[in-house]
């Protein structure tokens, strides 16, 4: 049996797609696995923000798109670039066990060990308000391009520091100077270290074998950051993120954050709950009870 996974062509997409791949063989020896590597619209554009062209779907368009023609039976995706509503005729089969998902502060042990004034990197608005908030008086700088790419800005001496995310430096095999951030201040990206499979409705005959490389737990927990995300109704143009882990009496604890560019105002709250899709949506309610839509005002 052949079975096709589509990836994007980057270092670490290859490596997420390759780990898929070992499971997939750890479950049915006999299986063989080709990977389809693709370029896609979010990594051609990477001298600019990808909310204003289309935001984190460009990341998975081309993927869909063999899927459709019939040019890889699924896709592999960092969950956090699929975005909350799939297109119709496509559904994630599987959710791997999630990696570390906090954001990693790569060249500093901490934002409080930055001189005044310095330079950090990230072109994330979730990162830029929560980054701001803490320190108001640091530089934040946009920074797109590969993990390693980005490290390289420091080096190049055009920041202090860049945050990126830990799964991602970890998959890499790098140990960069840094710190994890805690991410009760520094709220993660909805499904931040987690590798979907994707595949078209009705799944292939390949689905059966797929699904056997599900998380339940964390399905449940990026399920309920998913229902946050939707149920706000904003997309990565908006600084908002999501974190949720499963107790081991089944409950879900959701904390989701939603703040300003320039992070004057910020709100972080949390939640717990058995339905992921009740416990995001209720959480999102409270967000909007709070006026949340108007903090994103100065949103470019």
């Amino acid at each position: 049996m052949i079975l096709r996974l589509a990836s994007r062509r980057s270092p670490l997409a290859l490596i997420q797609t390759r780990e898929v791949a070992d499971r997939l063989r750890q479950i049915d020896s006999t299986i063989e696995v080709e990977i389809v590597a693709l370029t896609t619209r979010g990594d051609e554009v990477n001298d600019r923000s990808l909310a204003p062209i289309g935001g984190k779907g460009l990341f998975i368009s081309a993927l869909e798109e063999a899927l459709q023609e019939g040019r890889a039976d699924a896709a592999v995706h960092s969950l956090k670039d699929v975005p909350v509503d799939l297109d119709p005729g496509f559904e994630i089969v599987a959710v791997l066990p999630r990696a570390d998902p906090r954001d990693y502060l790569v060249g500093a042990e901490g934002l409080d060990q930055l001189p005044a004034g310095s330079c950090v990197g990230t072109s994330s608005l979730r990162r830029q308000s929560q980054i701001l908030a803490q320190r108001p008086d640091l530089r934040v700088v946009p920074a797109r391009g590969s993990v390693n790419s980005r490290i390289d800005l420091i080096g190049q001496g055009l920041c202090e520091a860049v945050v990126l995310a830990r799964a991602g430096i970890e998959r890499l095999g790098l140990q960069p100077t840094g710190q994890a951030l805690d991410p009760e201040a520094h709220v993660p990206a909805i499904g931040q270290g987690a590798i979907a499979v994707e595949c078209r409705i009705p799944s292939s005959r390949h689905g059966e074998l797929l699904r056997a490389l599900h998380d339940p737990d964390c399905a449940r927990s990026t399920a309920a950051e998913r229902a946050f995300g939707r149920e706000l109704g904003v997309d990565c143009s908006a600084p908002v993120g999501a974190w949720a882990g499963c107790r081991d009496d089944g409950t879900i604890r959701l904390l989701a954050f939603a703040g300003s560019v320039d992070g004057r105002r910020i709100h972080r709250e949390s939640l717990s709950g058995h339905d992921p899709q009740l416990l995001g949506s209720q959480l999102a309610q409270r967000f909007h009870e709070q006026g949340i839509r108007n903090y994103f005002a100065t949103t470019p």
